[in-house]
């Protein structure tokens, strides 16, 4: 998929699937470093389990339309 520039070329837009495995594969290592460092920190497998669940609940989505937001910026961008 592509989008025209101000010149005529075109730039590479990423597809929703993209976006979503992404998405996925970002917050699988996420949820891996957080419940380790809470972990660490505490000792206690509920506290680091319930705070990696709520923290990646909302950090997911937010980054999920950061990524969408930043594909529709044109800024940085190169055309083959």
């Amino acid at each position: 998929m592509t989008d025209k520039t101000d010149n005529g070329k075109t730039h590479p837009t990423e597809t929703l699937k993209r976006t979503l495995v992404k998405t996925i594969s970002y917050r699988v290592i996420i949820l891996i470093l957080d419940f380790t460092s809470i972990y660490i920190f505490t000792g206690k497998i509920q506290i680091a389990l319930g705070f990696m669940i709520v923290s990646n609940v909302y950090t997911t989505i937010g980054y999920f339309f950061h990524e969408r937001i930043w594909d529709k910026i044109k800024w940085g961008k190169i055309s083959n």
